[in-house]
């Protein structure tokens, strides 16, 4: 058990910071996907 700690404590931020920018990178996918949705009718304005 006092093992698992600090293997915790040092592998949790890692997944911390890659959730919080996987979180931030889907957001930005979903606004190029309603532009690249949008843009056929652009292009015929």
């Amino acid at each position: 058990m006092e093992s698992i700690i600090p293997f915790i404590s040092e592998v949790g931020f890692p997944i911390v910071v890659t959730m919080y920018l996987l979180y931030r990178i889907e957001t930005k996918l979903d606004a190029v996907v309603t532009s690249i949705q949008k843009l056929p009718q652009r292009m015929k304005e």
